[in-house]
């Protein structure tokens, strides 16, 4: 088929590649260029460099509604919407006759709207999936095509593995989903009750909460927006965490002083860093201190001064 393929982050560059490999007239449509790290250097996005590395055409538009001419320049039949980061118009659905569908990282209606595998991770899910919805107006409001499930592995899942895990499954189902379109096999399931999922920002831990939620919170935010503590006035940014509390851990961990405060270090040495919390510890196990390189809690321990009974901030209320 003659499609366009709107996508813009890595989570999409595994659909666009599967896409294109399925046979399909793929026009990409992107974001534009933005200027990226410390030097402001404008940066395609990956979405735009796996389309120039296939040979694609790119259509890169700062904005869609009120200007879609471009885009019904193709004479697509079908879009594929994958992050695209753009609110899609009734104007430019109809260009489509054979829809607009999304891949996207939830079970809806669950998780709607940003940040969804972040959010599955923090709320403690056990599992996730990927929804191929055919788009309406709404905010990921339209009816369900094809879903799978993946699990999340708590402790181990963070945002960024389970992203990559959920690009692949994304990748095969959307292609199974246009296989099924071409052939006209298409049965739609409407959507029951959902919710929307807020976006996820950099976020200051606060170890008097359980250990369990801190972790989440850590292993959530990472990649990025990542979450974040100080201590005696080093910023940390934590990549990823498991969490122990006193009832699993007591008898079988005897060297640990319960009595400490919550943010305390109870332990700083060998690849281990564990962090006082509400019921608990968390145990370090990627960080990075701010403006340095990300590193495994062994290669950071050495020759830094983190030592057990230093004392995480609180955040400030």
């Amino acid at each position: 088929m003659k499609i366009i393929f709107a996508g813009t982050p890595e989570f999409a560059v595994p659909s666009l590649r599967a896409l294109h490999g399925a046979g399909h007239e793929i026009t990409v449509l992107t974001q534009p260029d933005r200027p990226q790290g410390r030097k402001k250097i404008l940066t395609p996005p990956p979405v735009k460099a796996e389309a120039e590395r296939l040979g694609l055409a790119v259509l890169q538009p700062e904005r869609l509604k009120g200007d879609f001419s471009s885009v019904a320049a193709v004479g697509a039949e079908l879009m594929v919407t994958c992050a695209y980061g753009q609110i899609l118009t009734q104007e430019v659905l109809d260009l489509f006759p054979k829809g607009v569908w999304n891949v996207h990282a939830s079970l809806l209606p669950a998780y709607r709207g940003a940040a969804p595998i972040a959010r599955a991770v923090i709320d403690g899910e056990k599992k996730t999936g990927v929804t191929i919805m055919k788009t309406d107006v709404g905010l990921d409001t339209g009816d369900i095509f094809l879903t799978a499930e993946v699990k999340i592995n708590e402790g181990y899942d963070t945002c960024g593995s389970l992203t990559e895990e959920l690009s692949e499954v994304g990748a095969k189902l959307i292609t199974e989903a246009l296989g099924k379109i071409a052939a006209g096999d298409v049965a739609l399931t409407k959507q029951g009750e959902g919710f929307v999922c807020k976006k996820v920002f950099r976020t200051e831990v606060d170890f008097s909460k359980g250990c369990k939620e801190v972790a989440r919170l850590i292993n959530g935010l990472s990649p990025a927006p990542l979450a974040y503590a100080n201590v005696e006035g080093m910023s940390v940014n934590f990549y990823r965490a498991s969490s122990f509390s006193q009832r699993e851990v007591e008898n079988v961990v005897p060297y640990i002083d319960w009595s400490m405060p919550c943010g305390a270090v109870l332990v700083a040495e060998g690849d281990c860093l564990f962090i006082m919390c509400g019921d608990g510890y968390v145990s370090i196990e990627e960080l990075q201190l701010a403006g340095g390189k990300r590193l495994k809690t062994k290669e950071f321990l050495n020759g830094r001064k983190i030592r057990k009974g230093m004392r995480f901030d609180q955040p400030v209320l």
